[in-house]
């Protein structure tokens, strides 16, 4: 037995050797470059204060907007993602009466603002790093600010005069689903669902008369990317 360990013993420490130069091979960061697909499932309470008849609402249209990823390996299943896109323009919408008094109001757009919104995650990443296509689960922490806030002239028409927007950032929790496939030369590709909760209390402030709503967006995004690793 001695002497069986003794002929076994260089061949499995060339096997140790080999696996460790393999690891040290992979590449610990990757960035990546795509597009974001912005689909909301917004609600939002009925807009309330002065002057405000019943069933006064807003709704808001879907955007697409480049999306920008850092990731760090942390080990064979374990990667750490810091990803955001290009602030996109988010139009809201009245919803609703047809008109506040005279002024057009249903379908009109009222409002917008930009959404600055970095998301953290940690995901687990299936299979191992042999393998070219890797799926990879993932949950985290998305905070969301809302800048160039601005009420259009159809806003202002509606509002009875020229109105600020208040939008409060958001903090809430986010999770994904994706799954990536290596290419030569330390590229890939990757595809990715992801869903957050993003909320705010809106305030719309007229010559000193204040109406507010709470919203919930339920952003929900596709993503398709190209990684380059190293």
């Amino acid at each position: 037995m001695t002497k069986f360990a003794l002929r076994a013993l260089p061949a499995a420490l060339l096997t140790l050797t080999a696996s460790l130069a393999w690891a040290d091979q992979i590449p610990n960061n990757t960035f990546r470059l795509g597009e974001y697909w912005l689909f909301y499932h917004a609600s939002a309470d009925d807009i309330s204060g002065p002057y405000v008849p019943p069933g006064v609402n807003l709704s808001v249209k879907n955007v697409q907007t480049p999306y920008v990823a850092y990731l760090r390996r942390l080990s064979t299943h374990f990667t750490a993602e810091l990803a955001f896109g290009v602030p996109p323009l988010t139009k809201t919408y009245g919803k609703g009466p047809a008109t506040l008094g005279s002024v057009p109001y249903n379908g009109q757009e009222i409002s917008s603002a930009r959404w600055v919104a970095p998301t953290a995650l940690l995901e687990y990443v299936f299979f191992d790093d042999s393998c070219a296509l890797r799926p990879y689960i993932g949950v985290g922490v998305n905070y969301t600010a809302f800048i160039d806030r601005n009420s259009t002239a159809a806003g202002d028409a509606a509002s009875g005069g020229p109105t600020r927007i208040e939008l409060p950032s958001s903090v809430g929790l986010a999770g994904t689903v994706g799954v990536t496939y290596r290419l030569p030369q330390n590229w890939s590709l990757m595809a990715s669902y992801s869903a957050s909760r993003v909320a705010t209390h809106l305030s719309a402030l007229t010559a000193g008369v204040v109406r507010t709503t709470d919203i919930s967006f339920g952003p929900q995004t596709f993503v398709f990317a190209v990684g380059y690793s190293f």
